[in-house]
């Protein structure tokens, strides 16, 4: 155990610096570049909403280059988020602040079909949707996932393909820190995920058309107790997903099985070893009208093998969904979105019950 654990450290700091200290001689790209965003929120279901909130501000810096050796390729991208609207959570993050890395990556390609990838990177697994947040919904630890690894990405012909493991889901022993998609793999105080083999793959048999399959299986590390710490939770989940791109349209959907046994949690955290698991929905159509994109995302999710006591959907079907609008007005975006939901997944994969509406009115500009 001691020895996976300075393995997991070793390629930890490793893909770091490889990341963001890295530097080519000869390269193109963006270089170095920064944004702004807020958000106005609106919550229809509050008893008192007032006049809404205006915060969730964010500063967040990003690092993209591509150099060519001749043989191959490199690519470097790295984005960090400072502030309350960065999607981060200070008691479960590495930095223990609003300030955290959304990702930071370094790619080797020797051709245009293969890609190797190291860092903090997209867990390969069905899609993402057009706006993480709300747009995300019941997709719920499988939306925007950003875990630190080594990722093997490669085509042939009309097939895709992608090979990951991924050590944990951020930098840092006890960050349980996904970003976007935040709060749905335990906490700092419980336990995380490690050591998640990925694979993934897609037939695409038209430009515009495509078909995947892809299944994740990986460890939950207990947090509660000193070293070595044990790794006698686990996780699996599987997606058959679809998607379209045409002109100006696009859609998706997927099929998401998950399952969860969560580790056997001591010191008073929580009851005895406990599993959770869902069967999900996800659909997301939309389209491009000028300088405006309309688009709506809806899921649905069940619980399915709940060994938990006082799960309140237990055996109900909850859903989400989400009508949004953004505008292009050049030097950022302009987001128009509502929320609309009965039920949503707590940190341990759960479905618990719960009524929210809410608008969303947001804004960035990047420079």
């Amino acid at each position: 155990m001691f020895r996976a654990k300075q393995r997991r450290t070793a390629l930890a700091v490793a893909a770091g610096f490889a990341a963001i200290v890295l530097a080519p001689t000869t390269c193109s790209g963006d270089g170095l570049a920064g944004g702004i965003w807020g958000n106005y929120a609106y919550p229809f279901s509050a008893e008192d909403p007032g006049w809404g909130e205006v915060g969730d501000g964010a500063l967040v810096i990003y690092w993209d280059r591509v150099w060519d050796t001749g043989s191959a390729a490199w690519t470097t991208s790295a984005e960090a988020r400072f502030g309350p609207g960065g999607f981060t959570d200070p008691k479960n993050n590495f930095t223990g602040a609003y300030a955290t890395v959304h990702k930071a990556w370094v790619a080797w390609s020797p051709d245009d079909r293969f890609r190797l990838t190291l860092g903090k990177s997209q867990v390969p697994f069905g899609w993402k949707t057009y706006n993480f947040w709300p747009g995300d919904l019941h997709l719920a630890a499988y939306g925007d996932q950003m875990d630190l690894g080594l990722k093997l990405s490669g085509e042939a012909g009309s097939l895709g393909y992608d090979l990951a493991w991924f050590i944990a889901d951020d930098f840092g022993s006890r960050s349980t820190d996904t970003v976007d998609d935040n709060a749905h793999w335990g906490s700092s105080r419980t336990y995380r995920k490690v050591d998640t083999a990925v694979a993934q793959f897609r037939w695409r048999p038209t430009e515009a058309l495509s078909f995947g399959l892809a299944h994740q299986a990986g460890k939950l590390e207990d947090l509660t107790g000193a070293s070595p710490r044990p790794t006698d939770g686990d996780h699996h989940a599987s997606v058959a997903f679809l998607e379209y791109e045409a002109d100006l349209w696009f859609a998706r959907l997927s099929l998401i099985d998950a399952d969860r046994q969560l580790p056997a949690v001591t010191g008073g955290l929580g009851p005895a070893p406990r599993s959770a698991g869902s069967r999900r929905a996800a659909f997301e159509i939309g389209r491009t009208i000028g300088r405006w994109t309309l688009y709506l995302d809806a899921t649905a999710a069940r619980p399915e093998r709940v060994d938990t006591p006082g799960d309140d959907a237990t055996g109900k079907t909850v859903t989400a969904w989400a009508p949004g609008a953004r505008f292009d007005y050049g030097p950022g975006w302009l987001y128009i979105e509502a929320l609309f939901q009965d039920g949503d997944f707590d940190r341990d994969g759960r479905i618990v019950e719960g009524d929210f509406e809410a608008l969303y009115i947001s804004a960035d500009i990047y420079f």
